[in-house]
């Protein structure tokens, strides 16, 4: 019998912000989904992934708005709360969304203090560089922990007026390290870094000791995250070309539903065995 010891996920029967700077240091990449309720948090979280991301873009796949913005606090600890009660080995994430954490570092805190302490998450994520970094320091100086979000950042989406790739010019992603740094420095366990160039999302990780976790980044990443309806193929208008699906769903689910409709129908459903 093999006595090596794993160094990979599965060694780790709770995953930390130490975990994940361990994976990093390791070489081993980190694996990361979004997850909004307790069904597929149970799901996602039985399957080996080490971050679930209780994401604003709920406010998208969950409540059908078209961006993040619509989403406020209390709704964000709702779905929290609903993933936290599923999961018993990730590492969960969540947003702050947009308008909990713009206005100053002490507003930032409270709506942080908010969602650690009334959904029971591990961590709070934000977007931006250097312009919230005294934000990200008040809330790590607190005890709770921050993973940052560099390149396209949908809460900003007006602002930008598109959801092309970002930092494709030179300043601009010499203005992205500066922040990544910026952002290190002021005490983020991790970085999400989105829609930037490959070779930029590479130059970045390799100049920080925290993870990088991509989205639309190459492969020269730390890890990598998607949105779990996207890669189960049930947002079919969405087809960016970061994504990969891994199952189809927005095929099987509608047919598995039809087929129902057509039982109750033709009272094939409920049969002999399926009565009392």
């Amino acid at each position: 019998m093999s006595t090596q010891k794993k160094s990979g996920p599965e060694a780790f029967k709770k995953v930390t912000t130490l975990t994940l700077a361990e994976l990093k240091h390791s070489g081993v990449r980190i694996s990361m989904l979004t997850a909004y309720d307790y069904t597929f948090a149970r799901l996602v979280d039985s399957a080996g992934v080490d971050v679930i991301l209780v994401g604003d873009s709920a406010s998208n796949v969950m409540a059908g708005h078209e961006t993040t913005l619509p989403i406020t606090l209390d709704q964000m600890i709702y779905h929290a709360s609903s993933v936290v009660r599923g999961v018993n080995r990730a590492l969960v994430v969540v947003d702050l969304p947009f308008g909990s954490y713009q206005g100053n570092p002490k507003e930032a805190l409270n709506s942080s203090i908010r969602i650690m302490k009334e959904s029971g998450g591990h961590a709070v994520k934000l977007e931006g560089g250097i312009e919230v970094a005294s934000t990200v320091a008040r809330i790590v100086q607190s005890g709770i922990p921050v993973m940052g979000h560099l390149g396209l950042t949908p809460q900003s989406i007006y602002q930008f007026g598109t959801y092309a790739v970002r930092a494709k010019e030179e300043l601009e992603a010499t203005r992205l390290l500066e922040d990544a740094l910026a952002l290190q420095e002021a005490g983020c366990f991790a970085l999400v870094l989105e829609k930037i160039p490959a070779a930029l999302a590479a130059k970045v990780t390799a100049s920080l000791r925290i993870p990088t976790i991509g989205i639309g980044a190459g492969g020269d990443v730390d890890g990598q995250v998607l949105v779990l309806h996207d890669m189960l193929g049930m947002n079919t208008e969405f087809n960016p070309r970061f994504l990969r699906r891994y199952a189809q769903l927005g095929t099987l689910i509608p047919e598995a539903i039809r087929q129902y409709v057509s039982d109750v129908r033709d009272q094939k459903f409920p049969n002999d065995q399926e009565r009392y």
